[in-house]
């Protein structure tokens, strides 16, 4: 980790108290000064200590981040084994000739890619003519980087359907807001002038490739208070022909009959073989969707008519269209979920017909191409691919598709009207890869967009499945990752992962890096806790909101099950999660520091009673809940980690890490939270903020970014795992 200068006037005009400790020969600053505010909720009285933090503008708030970040840098520069660790890693990763991300085709067949070759330390945008022919680069965010001296990082890239042109996003330092382009690819010149206010997202092309819908923020968005910068984004209509007039066609300041909250999003789109256009509603973060649709003619004159098909009410998480089906994934009366159909143009989901229904497995996702609708069905941490074809009658029985190993499977490019699929295949012991399935195959083969890999397949490294009985006596699936010789005699280093938010499930996929935490006989733990998807729509039900804290018990649980089982001891195990996962690991932590030696929490949401004041907090209140409710405000003290830190209490060795200009979760709570934990303990281990000045939430990141972010937390759980070779030199 690399700190940029800070003036030594700066530092040296705040008045900090007395250092508070010293850690590894470093001396630390002392927690900063309480700023108490109160607020009051339904009849309770919170006090927050360190309420001025958030006050990023504030120049000794931003003294004291640098204070803390340059101190942890020096801190973890002292380990012994960090400088060799992060060699390994990177000798690791320079055996990866080329790792290949959002595979995307035209309908000539050509293919669109973004790649990182082992040199690079930045993904690029790359055309391939053909899946076997020459490819070449279109844009190289390290080009812009030289230029600017910050980081840059593409967001999002889609190519038009006849291959012409395509539209990616890019954005500085980690921050996730930047700027959409548009080139061509015969020449790789821009076309038009960048568009500004673009929050991560690509563009959603017309047939034709004359034009494309893209969302955008509210031109005075940096001006409004913090908690209603990303509310009201639009969706326009822009004609390549005509670049200066956008039409706004959806959101909620533009058709305000239909009620949509302010924090609502869409994706809006046409169908090349139905007069109908499609605008699927996001609803903040929530797993429920909607849709509206309007006449194709009459929304791509600028003036759409917008029909309400269902709401949130369907539980619907996917919708995919074709030859005059809508197909959507549903969880009512389905907790494991159920695949209807609708008949196009009418779109009348009162007749939706029910086409797979619910079963033991989980249904995981849906795609409408031209030969028929594929779908995924989760067994276990595995998946099966199956594909239907579109004139079958309900209840027929859909071709299962040969894999090659068994793994995680995902629809990385299925298009309604481009034959066969791109699929993305990784497991546990193998690296992850680009596939294509042909419309008339029976199993995929392999897209060469990289060459072989000395660790595509790990060797001497296996994968366990276990159930692990939580509180209530429900049983929690947990994947477990160890060399093939491990011992069970609690002497292992071990990783306990946790994120479990958003119905998200860690699916079953190789980082070679991991080898190096392997080869230091740690032990790599996920617990596929409650609020994840892993069983499905009531899985994640059963843990977000009101239920929430069955999140943090399940993960309380399997850090019990692993030391009985003697994976590892509470003197070498370590749990590690980040952004809701720190949820998962807060909460752990302060309910039973007992059971961990260290603990990492990255870009974590810590501070839930503060959530949805944050500018993306508006739309997280589907997954966390409001104070505006007294049984969710009662819900949010109970799951916030900043809550429940206790003076005096004996926690792990504790770092945070956050990158300064993360747009997810705000970085002032990691400072609060790590301030609050320094402030209450007793001088025994370490509390660490670890804050990167050109890095956000960990999207875009640089492959160094990555390299040394891993390298420093794997040094610090090893350093208080009393690991050989990784104690900084006493004083």
């Amino acid at each position: 980790m690399k700190l940029p200068i800070v003036a030594a006037a700066a530092l040296a005009a705040m008045s900090f108290p007395a250092l508070a400790a010293t850690v590894a020969g470093v001396e630390m600053p002392a927690p900063h000064p309480a700023c108490p505010a109160v607020d009051t909720y339904w009849g309770l009285k919170v006090e927050d200590p360190y309420r001025c933090l958030e006050n990023l503008a504030d120049a000794g708030v931003q003294a004291y981040m640098k204070a803390q970040a340059s101190a942890a840098e020096k801190v973890l520069g002292r380990i012994p084994g960090r400088a060799r660790l992060l060699e390994r890693i990177q000798e690791l990763d320079a055996e990866v000739p080329a790792v290949v991300a959002d595979v995307n085709r035209d309908r000539q067949g050509n293919l669109f890619y973004e790649k990182r070759l082992a040199s690079d330390n930045q993904f690029k945008l790359y055309m391939r003519r053909g899946f076997d022919g020459a490819e070449k680069v279109l844009v190289d965010p390290e080009v812009l980087a030289k230029a600017t001296g910050k980081p840059h990082a593409i967001g999002a890239h889609s190519n038009s359907r006849d291959g012409r042109r395509v539209a990616y996003s890019v954005s500085a330092g980690g921050a996730e807001i930047g700027t959409l382009h548009l080139i061509d690819t015969e020449t790789g010149k821009e076309v038009m002038p960048p568009i500004d206010r673009i929050r991560g997202g690509g563009a959603n092309w017309l047939d034709d490739g004359k034009g494309f819908f893209y969302s955008r923020l509210a031109a005075d968005w940096e001006k409004r208070p913090r908690a209603e910068r990303f509310l009201d984004n639009t969706v326009y209509l822009r004609r390549l022909d005509d670049p200066s007039t956008d039409v706004a066609v959806f959101g909620p300041t533009v058709h305000p009959e239909l009620k949509l909250a302010r924090s609502d999003g869409a994706g809006v789109s046409v169908l090349s073989d139905q007069p109908l256009a499609l605008a699927i509603v996001d609803h903040g973060v929530s797993r429920y969707r909607s849709l509206y649709v309007s006449d194709k003619a009459a929304l791509l004159a600028g003036k759409p008519v917008w029909r309400k098909v269902f709401d949130q009410s369907a539980q619907v998480s996917h919708v995919t269209a074709h030859k005059g089906w809508a197909y959507v994934r549903s969880a009512k009366d389905a907790p494991r979920y159920k695949i209807l159909r609708l008949a196009l143009p009418q779109a009348d989901f009162s007749k939706a017909e029910e086409l797979v229904p619910a079963g033991a497995e989980v249904i995981t996702a849906i795609a409408a191409a031209p030969e028929g609708l594929y779908f995924t069905r989760r067994d276990g941490a595995a998946k099966k691919l199956f594909r239907l074809a579109h004139d079958a009658a309900a209840g027929t029985g859909p071709q299962a598709i040969k894999l090659p190993f068994e793994g995680n499977v995902a629809l990385a490019d299925v298009d309604a009207d481009i034959p066969g699929a791109v699929l993305q295949l990784s497991g546990w012991t193998r690296a992850g890869r680009y596939y294509f399935l042909g419309a008339r195959d029976a199993e995929p083969r392999v897209l060469e967009l990289a060459p072989a890999g000395k660790f595509d397949t790990l060797p001497g490294v296996m994968a366990r499945e276990v159930k692990v009985r939580s509180h209530d006596g429900v049983e929690v699936p947990v994947s477990i990752i160890s060399r093939s010789d491990i011992k069970l005699d609690g002497k292992n280093p071990a990783l306990l992962y946790g994120y479990a938010a958003y119905g998200i499930v860690e699916e079953p996929a190789l980082s070679v890096r991991a080898l190096a935490w392997l080869e230091k006989g740690g032990v790599l733990v996920y617990c596929h806790a409650r609020g994840g998807g892993m069983l499905g729509d009531e899985w994640h039900k059963a843990g977000h909101k009101t239920t929430k804290f069955n999140t943090w018990r399940d993960g309380i649980a399997t850090a019990e099950w692993l030391i009985a089982n003697g994976y590892t001891s509470g003197s070498r195990l370590s749990v590690y999660g980040g952004s809701a996962g720190g949820i998962f690991v807060g909460r752990v932590v302060t309910e039973r520091p007992d059971l961990f030696a260290s603990a990492v929490i990255g870009v974590g949401n810590l501070d839930q009673i503060r959530s949805e004041t944050r500018a993306n907090g508006a739309g997280n209140i589907p997954e966390y809940g409001t104070v505006k409710i007294a049984e969710e405000f009662h819900a949010l003290r109970n799951n916030s980690t900043y809550e429940h830190i206790k003076p005096g209490a004996a926690y792990p060795a504790l770092m945070f890490e956050h990158g300064v200009n993360d747009t997810r979760v705000d970085v002032w709570m990691s400072t609060k939270a790590g301030t609050r934990f320094a402030a209450a303990r007793p001088e025994t281990k370490p509390v660490l903020m670890r804050l990167e000045y050109d890095a956000g939430h960990g999207v875009g990141s640089t492959r160094i970014q990555a390299q040394q972010r891993t390298a420093d937390r794997w040094a610090f759980f090893l350093w208080h795992a009393g690991m050989p070779g990784f104690q900084p030199p006493q004083p």
